[in-house]
Protein backbone atom coordinates (compact mmCIF):
# COMPACT_ATOMS: atom_id res chain seq x y z
CA UNK A 1 0.00 0.00 0.00
CA UNK A 2 1.24 3.59 -0.84
CA UNK A 3 1.44 6.28 1.49
CA UNK A 4 -0.29 9.28 0.05
CA UNK A 5 2.06 12.71 -0.12
CA UNK A 6 0.09 15.36 2.30
CA UNK A 7 0.84 18.25 -0.03
CA UNK A 8 1.84 17.27 -3.44
CA UNK A 9 5.05 19.64 -5.33
CA UNK A 10 3.13 21.32 -7.82
CA UNK A 11 6.11 23.07 -10.01
CA UNK A 12 5.14 25.56 -12.54
CA UNK A 13 7.78 26.80 -15.08
CA UNK A 14 8.78 30.28 -15.37
CA UNK A 15 6.32 31.80 -17.62
CA UNK A 16 3.30 29.93 -15.75
CA UNK A 17 5.48 31.33 -12.54
CA UNK A 18 5.57 34.41 -13.92
CA UNK A 19 1.94 34.60 -15.05
CA UNK A 20 0.64 33.41 -11.65
CA UNK A 21 2.56 36.73 -10.10
CA UNK A 22 1.75 38.74 -12.96
CA UNK A 23 4.87 39.54 -14.14
CA UNK A 24 6.75 38.91 -17.21
CA UNK A 25 8.78 35.62 -17.69
CA UNK A 26 11.64 38.18 -18.46
CA UNK A 27 11.09 39.86 -15.26
CA UNK A 28 11.48 36.33 -13.00
CA UNK A 29 14.68 36.07 -14.67
CA UNK A 30 16.17 39.21 -13.49
CA UNK A 31 15.04 38.16 -9.92
CA UNK A 32 17.22 34.95 -10.43
CA UNK A 33 19.99 36.56 -11.64
CA UNK A 34 20.16 39.48 -8.77
CA UNK A 35 19.21 37.02 -6.17
CA UNK A 36 15.27 39.14 -5.51
CA UNK A 37 12.89 37.02 -6.53
CA UNK A 38 11.07 33.63 -5.24
CA UNK A 39 12.96 30.34 -4.22
CA UNK A 40 13.38 28.42 -7.50
CA UNK A 41 14.58 25.06 -8.19
CA UNK A 42 16.73 23.64 -11.11
CA UNK A 43 15.74 20.27 -12.04
CA UNK A 44 18.62 18.98 -15.07
CA UNK A 45 18.38 22.47 -17.33
CA UNK A 46 14.73 23.22 -16.19
CA UNK A 47 13.71 26.03 -13.59
CA UNK A 48 10.25 25.16 -11.68
CA UNK A 49 9.18 27.12 -8.65
CA UNK A 50 6.95 25.15 -6.16
CA UNK A 51 3.28 26.92 -5.62
CA UNK A 52 4.20 27.06 -1.94
CA UNK A 53 7.29 29.09 -2.31
CA UNK A 54 5.52 31.84 -4.74
CA UNK A 55 2.60 32.22 -1.86
CA UNK A 56 5.23 33.14 0.64
CA UNK A 57 6.89 35.46 -2.07
CA UNK A 58 3.09 36.87 -2.31
CA UNK A 59 2.64 36.91 1.43
CA UNK A 60 5.76 38.74 2.08
CA UNK A 61 4.13 41.69 0.32
CA UNK A 62 0.53 41.92 2.47
CA UNK A 63 -0.03 45.12 3.78
CA UNK A 64 -3.22 46.76 5.85
CA UNK A 65 -2.97 49.89 4.44
CA UNK A 66 -0.26 52.70 2.85
CA UNK A 67 0.74 53.18 6.27
CA UNK A 68 1.61 50.06 7.17
CA UNK A 69 5.17 49.42 6.08
CA UNK A 70 4.89 44.86 6.95
CA UNK A 71 7.93 43.45 8.44
CA UNK A 72 9.28 42.21 5.25
CA UNK A 73 10.64 43.44 1.86
CA UNK A 74 9.37 42.37 -1.57
CA UNK A 75 12.61 43.77 -3.39
CA UNK A 76 12.50 44.96 -7.21
CA UNK A 77 14.43 43.11 -9.93
CA UNK A 78 17.18 44.95 -10.24
CA UNK A 79 20.76 44.85 -9.00
CA UNK A 80 20.95 45.64 -5.30
CA UNK A 81 24.13 47.40 -4.34
CA UNK A 82 26.33 46.02 -1.12
CA UNK A 83 27.07 48.41 1.40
Amino acid sequence: MSQSNPRAIQLLRTAEAAELLGLSGRTLEKHRTYGTGPVYRKLGGRVVYDIADLQVRVDKGRRASTSDFGTDTVYPAKRMTRK
